[in-house]
């Protein structure tokens, strides 16, 4: 049986602040992702939810993704990315994640 894992994450924003979040994971956040272990599966926007963002990662393990978070949270690029992103304020409200484990039928695991 495999370990991998996935991780849904939901990002609310402020009321207009989604364009900024959107621009950050563009130009910053999804490179960082990939040097630091963090494969991205898909980025969505709800179609009936504004000021959302939804996207999936996939992990080895549990502790994979624990490791990999770590060290991307320490990287100095991340760091003077996500401070320049919020210079005029928050752009992110909250964050939900959770941890999924794929079924034995899911075409994806």
């Amino acid at each position: 049986m495999s370990n991998r894992v996935f991780e849904l994450r939901t990002y609310h924003t402020p009321p207009g602040a989604l364009p900024a979040l959107e621009a950050r994971f563009r130009e910053h956040t999804t490179a960082l992702f990939e040097r630091h272990g963090l494969e991205i599966v898909a980025f969505f926007t709800p179609a009936d939810q504004a000021n959302t963002l939804v996207y999936l990662l996939a992990f080895e393990s549990r502790e994979a993704a624990d490791t990999a978070w770590t060290a991307f949270r320490a990287d100095p690029e991340w760091v003077a990315a996500k401070a320049a992103s919020e210079a005029d304020g928050p752009i992110v409200e909250r964050i939900e994640s959770v941890f999924l484990h794929p079924t034995d039928y899911s075409p994806l695991r």
